[in-house]
């Protein structure tokens, strides 16, 4: 019998030679950003296989969501290049970019659905926009998406009449109109029901396998995420701190993944951001 030791060993050769295999979709190498004179990412690697799930974790204002910026090209790196299907995101051109855009797609948190819409509306918004597809296609291709995420039934109703659940499929309906190459999701869990979040954790997988895609998941959400993801990069003081698989994850003994893997209160992740002395605020320096 193979002990975890091994086990872990092996996992890792696998994940190195589907590396090699095959051209990553995404290359994040040596990046750096800072807002001002903060620094957030600091000489960051990642690499994000294609066909694959992978989860960025780590610790609020760790640089996480500027990650998804920066391989969407909202933001560009100060050091570093940000890859994306074998081009430098940074690098091009307005119409280039623009272009790249439309074989990404986003789930912001909490669905950002247009409110005045409805779901059905929702979902072809990206079809009519970005194609110039008949509206009879148009109503094929929602109709299909809608019926993927179990709410075909819903297409009339406006995102009000929707609980949180069901406005997160229809945002990921809508998210993979285009049948995008690339899924960035930002924080896809956040204040789900335990129903819905596994409802939503399924579909991201299922619609990852289905389309072929890359899936690249900021989250806060140990056990939903390791169920579905294929590697973890864990973000920390703007670097990666550690990396995994799943399994590899459960079983670290890194003070910080174990911290955050087991919601402890105590570990290399601060509860409080660097101050002066709070005995010298009090009393105004004085003695």
């Amino acid at each position: 019998m193979t002990d975890c030791g091994e086990a872990a060993n092996d996992s890792r050769i696998g994940w190195a030679l589907r590396l090699v295999s095959a051209p990553p979709l995404v290359e994040i190498r040596d990046v750096s950003f800072s807002y001002g004179g903060r620094q957030v990412l600091s000489g960051v690697n990642l690499t994000i296989p294609r066909g694959k799930v992978v989860a960025i974790m780590g610790g609020s204002g760790s640089g996480k969501t500027t990650l998804l910026s920066l391989m969407g090209g909202q933001l560009k790196p100060q050091a570093g290049t940000v890859s994306v299907d074998g081009r430098d995101v940074a690098s091009l051109a307005h119409d280039a970019l623009y272009a790249l855009r439309r074989r990404m797609g986003m789930l912001f948190q909490f669905g950002a659905l247009f409110t005045d819409l409805s779901v059905f509306d929702n979902v072809a918004f990206p079809l009519r926009e970005h194609t110039g597809l008949p509206e009879e296609l148009i109503r094929d291709l929602v109709l299909m998406k809608l019926h993927a995420v179990g709410l075909r039934g819903a297409a009339a109703l406006r995102p009000s009449e929707l609980s949180g659940g069901m406005a997160r499929r229809v945002a990921l309906a809508r998210a993979t109109a285009l049948d995008p190459m690339l899924m960035m999701y930002d924080e896809p869990f956040a204040g789900l029901d335990p129903i819905s979040l596994g409802v939503i954790g399924q579909l991201i997988r299922r619609l990852n396998d289905a389309l072929g895609a890359a899936s690249v998941l900021v989250t806060h959400d140990v056990f939903e995420s390791l169920a579905i993801v294929d590697y973890v990069y864990f973000i920390g003081e703007g670097k990666v701190v550690a990396e995994g698989t799943p399994d590899e994850i459960r079983a670290s003994t890194d003070p910080y993944v174990h911290q955050f893997v087991h919601s402890e209160a105590d570990g290399p992740v601060r509860f409080h951001y660097p101050a002066p002395s709070y005995r010298d605020a009090l009393l105004g320096g004085r003695a």
